[in-house]
């Protein structure tokens, strides 16, 4: 008790005493250096140690806290270390890093197919189907082909018509009124240009004419007419085709920006959403579906960007459309689906591209319409389902495309439709076995089976002479039940041959 006294007496004493922090005061500030005998608490150790020579000129104890706090802002601090993703890398669902590739798209998400053909040698096929490659051509280089088509056969019939008038000498008589020339009033390749663009449009305007005495003139009027016929209907359909092009009517259709995979009817689909934002509604619309992914044969071969169909109601005619609302078109993923064995951690890791189609007819012009869109497997969201966006107004039914692209999070089982597949096929053999022994337990639970065979006449007096028991075959058929047709195959009850005979 005195020691104790002694220590705690003294840690007042010890906890007074000058205590110089970092950066306060200077060495000579300091007090000289004493040798002292007294117990001193030491803070960072947390216990009483006794001391026999005097602090440092400049102590820098500090408290455990003020360490503890410090450690704290090391650990907090950013360290260099190695990058562990890189530039196209992201987190899965599980919170581990996985570093994936950004996939190039082979369909755009706005259906321009991203191909391109190169080293192509044979390219005189174009020329044998021009008008298609006409139309095929960019807008800016079609309307540079319109109007070079006009303006390549005006100047050239506009030069035989001026060197008409110079070879018949037309143009050295241009102030003889005696003079009757090819057309009159064309005095230069000014007004020959003039006179081809009036012959070629059929504008007219009676100035210049040509006259009865230039049969080559009249032959060359003939020709340009002709000409200039086919070349205003071959322009001018290139022109109707171009800007009808029912490649423009896909651009109301729309697709949602991701792919949701949930539960429908008990049973994993894959499910998108699409809808027409026009009035007018594209007639016998059909949707198909692939999915674009390299693989390799069992030889070796590797066949890259494979396409394998995705079912989405073929069998059952879902496939064809009536759009006259937005529509969630879903595939339910099967033993026949290429997802069969993806789970939801697979999805993660997968690489693959699913390009979706809709064809139809336009209504307005009776043309035929393809859209098409792509998900990439980071545009699959697993466990997802689309909000609903059709409410019952007065007299109608509204459509609020503003969710259209909109998903909420719903249950869904994070293993693959194989594995729920098993799943549910051992729960139903144990429910079908389950039930089967207690039926067969309620049926042969109660009286003595033997007491009440006994009781039954002629059982016992035959076994009783003939000194053979009864058999009793619980869970299998017996042969005597075989011949005589009157056993069970769950719990069934079966005598030997001989009783069953009697």
């Amino acid at each position: 008790m005195a020691l104790e006294n002694s220590v705690l007496s003294s840690r007042a004493e010890s906890l007074s005493l000058p205590v110089s922090e970092k950066g306060e005061g200077t060495a000579g500030e300091a007090e000289p250096a004493t040798p002292t005998g007294v117990f001193d608490v030491s803070e960072e150790l947390g216990r009483v140690v006794t001391t026999d020579t005097a602090p440092p000129p400049q102590p820098t104890h500090r408290s455990f806290q003020s360490k503890l706090a410090a450690r704290e802002a090391q650990a907090a601090a950013p360290q260099p270390r190695k990058k562990a993703q890189g530039a196209g890398s992201e987190k899965g669902k599980f919170g581990w890093g996985r570093s994936r590739r950004k996939r190039q798209r082979y369909v755009e998400k706005n259906g321009r197919c991203n191909v391109q053909h190169g080293n192509m040698r044979e390219t005189y096929r174009y020329l044998t189907d021009i008008f298609t490659t006409l139309v095929d051509l960019n807008w800016r280089c079609s309307l540079f082909v319109f109007v070079m088509a006009y303006a390549v056969t005006w100047l050239f019939f506009g030069a035989i018509w001026y060197l008409i008038a110079y070879c018949r000498g037309d143009l050295d008589h241009l102030e003889d009124e005696t003079w009757t020339p090819c057309v009159n009033n064309v005095n230069g390749f000014i007004s020959a240009f003039l006179f081809s663009i009036e012959t070629e449009t059929t504008i007219g305007y009676g100035h210049r004419v040509i006259t009865d005495q230039c049969p080559v003139g009249t032959m060359l009027l003939l020709l340009q007419a002709i000409l200039g016929s086919m070349v205003n209907a071959f322009m001018v359909g290139c022109m109707f085709v171009k800007i009808s092009q029912p490649n423009k009517r896909a651009e109301t259709l729309v697709f949602s920006r991701n792919a949701v995979i949930s539960l429908r009817d008990e049973r994993l689909c894959l499910m998108f959403r699409v809808g027409d934002l026009r009035s007018s509604h594209i007639v016998g619309a059909n949707m198909r579906a692939k999915l674009i992914k390299s693989k390799q044969t069992q030889e070796g071969e590797f066949i890259p960007l494979d396409q394998t169909d995705i079912s989405v109601g073929f069998e059952t005619g879902d496939d064809r459309l009536f759009l006259v609302s937005p529509l969630v078109i879903s595939h339910e993923i099967d033993s026949r689906s290429p997802f069969w064995d993806m789970s939801q951690a697979q999805l993660e890791k997968d690489d693959f591209e699913i390009v979706v189609i809709l064809e139809g007819m336009v209504e307005a012009t009776g043309m035929t319409c393809q859209a098409r869109s792509s998900y990439l497997a980071e545009e699959v969201l697993w466990g997802h389902r689309f909000s609903p966006m059709m409410s019952l107004a007065e007299g109608f039914f509204d459509v609020d495309y503003g969710a259209f692209h909109h998903t909420f999070e719903v249950d869904t089982p994070s293993s693959s439709a194989r594995e729920l597949s098993l799943a549910a096929a051992r729960l139903e053999a144990h429910l079908y076995w389950s039930i089967s022994s207690r039926l067969d337990e309620e049926k042969w639970d109660g009286p003595n089976l033997t007491e009440h065979l006994e009781k039954q006449p002629g059982s016992g007096s035959a076994n009783g002479k003939s000194g053979v028991g009864t058999t009793f075959t619980v869970g299998e058929t017996s042969e005597s039940q075989d011949q005589s047709g009157q056993g069970e195959q769950n719990g069934s009850v079966a005598t030997d041959q001989s009783e069953s005979e009697a």
